[in-house]
């Protein structure tokens, strides 16, 4: 098969989720917490890779994108050459300025040669070109003063007051947009009357601000009759502050993360473009009072460092600041993520515009998992919460048992073969000698050859009774079994429940898919002992009573369930790290650490009860220490059970193995 590889353009098309591997990514974290929405959470939060090896982002994955796109964008640009960029466009005004006043100085002298002006008004002229030429050289270094001086000059040359009205106009537009996000068409052409009706506008602005301060009702309505399609979108007055807080934040923004130089020389500025208008500068500060105290600017303000050396323009700057804002609020929107309604609230429009179309397909498919859960028949909705259901924990009870069997060599089963006949079970690959009784499932091969060899080659090949040969069957066995799984604090420090649970529910699927006449029950015990559900395994998690370690109870417990099944083999598989600690005296517990005398006696006796029934007690102990070991010991002398010490990774190993081998044995 040829795999051809490219570069994401959006275009390719990706494989659907696939909800059994959706499950196997949580099914962890279900039986570790015991809480499906959680599981969810962190598969939101790290994303999963398929069996496949195919990699679906989580939202920590879209987080490092973003974080890298900031610093890119910071490594890139150098946000001083805007000044720089004003500069060179105020020095080719004066450029073009002073070649104007040379041309209409030589076009005057031509005039004054040809007689067509008189000497006097050559005169006249030329002192009027030095006296320009005078007023140029004396204009400040800095943007800021060169634009306020040239607000007040009077210029010659129609190109170069053109081109400084432009320039005027373009910083106008920017610096006005922080506040006037909705009114840039009207911006770009702006005229006495438009900053008049701007001036208006603002002034409309601070007194619904000034009236909430002071604790009136703002008439918003009036406003948005008026002014309401320059704030497209603005339904309420906190949705105008908002709008005009975030704009006025990105200013800011670009101010605070220049040099202190750069940003008084842009402040100058910004006092200067609007010097011919004082009651509009005023408004104007007004209203940026107004916003500090109604909108928490001071949190939406950053400081960035740029380190790149790109050239920017303001336009270019302040669109910057506009990405860079977006980036920060929708960082924080994928911080707080933590349900599927979060995720829903979060604008695939905008991932694609900042991060590209892969992260927002990314976002696409984290927001699919719960339906293909629930489409799979996995999840179900009962109120406000989603839970697992039988299906799904069939699932992963399958899957854990996959898991065990996973790091199983071939040879494991077999070891602790006993030699004995039996009828029935799974047919070998081993063959032998028939026998009555045995099952006549002949091996023809074998059979023929030991009449060949008795009798020698030739044909017709005549067989005797001697000759027949058959497989030899397994034996199987009939058993009921409960697992009791030991729930006491230190199998939840020392991160041994999890495995514990994890085998419970690969036996029971093992029983439920090879065993099926067996009989599984499960016993929980701390300080009392209950019996669960195998599809109540994933949600258990600790509790209250989850202190001291109870065997006692969960000893009598399992002989009263076990007592229920008439004939066949009946065992307890007791899952541990710690001895008894606490025993029932009548229908309460007895808790006492270190554990008393009394303790380890009604736990023998007990011990003693189940084995007069015929009861085996296999211990897996999950822990080495002297007294759990000694206490055990005891009890393998009255049982005759075996003890086993496992480590927590290898549990399930140990435990489905011994189970398998107690119900097959070779037949001899």
């Amino acid at each position: 098969m040829l795999h051809r590889y490219s570069r994401w353009d959006g275009t390719q098309s990706l494989p659907d989720l696939d909800a059994d591997d959706l499950l196997s990514a949580i099914a962890d974290d279900v039986m570790s917490d015991g809480d499906v929405m959680q599981a969810l959470r962190r598969l939101f939060q790290r994303g999963m890779t398929d069996p496949q090896g195919q990699r679906m982002s989580g939202l920590q994955d879209l987080l490092q994108r973003l974080r890298q796109r900031r610093q890119q964008q910071l490594n890139r640009y150098d946000l001083g050459s805007m000044l720089d960029d004003i500069k060179k466009k105020l020095d080719e005004i004066v450029k073009t300025e002073r070649e104007g006043i040379r041309r209409e100085s030589a076009k005057t002298q031509e005039q004054a040669e040809r007689g067509e002006v008189s000497k006097a008004a050559q005169r006249r002229f030329d002192q009027v070109a030095a006296q320009k030429h005078g007023q140029l050289d004396q204009l400040p270094p800095d943007p800021a003063g060169r634009i306020r001086d040239l607000q007040n000059y009077e210029f010659m040359d129609a190109d170069a007051k053109k081109m400084f009205d432009e320039l005027l106009k373009s910083l106008q537009e920017q610096m006005l947009k922080p506040f006037m996000s909705g009114m840039q068409q009207a911006l770009q052409n702006m005229t006495p009357e438009d900053l008049a009706r701007l001036r208006e506008m603002i002034q409309d602005i601070n007194r619904m601000l000034r009236d909430r301060a002071e604790g009136r009702e703002p008439d918003f309505q009036k406003f948005k009759d008026k002014w309401g399609q320059q704030f497209p979108g603005a339904e309420s007055l906190d949705d105008l502050i908002e709008q005009l807080a975030q704009q006025a934040a990105q200013m800011q923004s670009l101010l605070s993360s220049m040099s202190p130089g750069q940003r008084e020389q842009l402040e100058e500025m910004m006092r200067n473009l609007f010097g011919r208008d004082e009651r509009l500068e005023a408004a104007m500060r007004q209203l940026a009072m107004h916003l500090s105290e109604q909108a928490p600017l001071d949190e939406m303000i950053r400081q960035y460092k740029f380190r790149g050396d790109e050239d920017v323009n303001l336009r270019e700057a302040m669109q910057l600041m506009e990405e860079l804002q977006q980036l920060e609020q929708l960082e924080q929107e994928l911080k707080g993520a933590r349900s599927p309604n979060d995720l829903d609230k979060i604008d695939p429009g905008e991932i694609e515009k900042l991060l590209g179309p892969e992260a927002a397909q990314d976002l696409e498919r984290l927001r699919e998992l719960i339906r293909r859960l629930v489409e799979a028949g996995y999840l179900e909705q009962k109120g406000d919460e989603l839970e697992l259901t039988a299906r799904a924990i069939r699932k992963i009870g399958d899957k854990a048992l996959r898991d065990i069997f996973t790091h199983l060599k071939r040879d494991r089963f077999g070891r602790h073969a006993v030699e004995r006949r039996g009828a029935g079970g799974d047919r070998t690959d081993e063959s032998k000698a028939y026998e009555f009784g045995d099952p006549f499932m002949l091996d023809l091969e074998e059979t023929l050859m030991n009449a060949v060899r008795r009798e020698g080659p030739g044909t017709p090949v005549r067989l005797s009774p001697a000759d027949f040969e058959v497989y030899r069957t397994e034996f199987s066995t009939r058993a009921a079994t409960v697992v009791m799984l030991d729930m006491s604090r230190s199998m939840l420090y020392n991160g041994c429940f999890l495995p514990a649970k994890k085998v419970a529910l690969a036996l029971h699927s093992l029983i439920r898919a090879q065993f099926p006449r067996d009989a599984l029950h499960i016993v929980g015990f701390s300080l009392y002992a209950r019996e669960f559900e195998a599809e109540q395994l994933p949600g258990l998690t600790w509790s209250d009573w989850s202190v001291g370690t109870n065997m006692h109870a969960g000893f009598l417990l399992s002989r009263q369930l076990l007592g229920r099944h008439k004939g066949g083999n009946k065992q307890v598989i007791m899952i541990t790290d710690g001895e008894p600690t606490a025993h029932l005296e009548g229908a309460e517990a007895d808790f006492s650490y270190p554990p008393t005398r009394r303790t380890f006696e009604e736990t023998l006796r007990e011990v003693h009860r189940c084995t007069r029934e015929g009861i085996v007690i296999n211990t897996f102990m999950l822990e080495r220490s002297p007294m759990l070991s000694a206490f055990v010991e005891q009890m393998a002398k009255i049982n005759r059970g075996r003890a086993f010490f496992a480590s927590a990774e290898r549990l399930g190993e140990y435990v489905l193995v011994d189970y398998v081998n107690a119900k097959r044995r070779r037949v001899g």
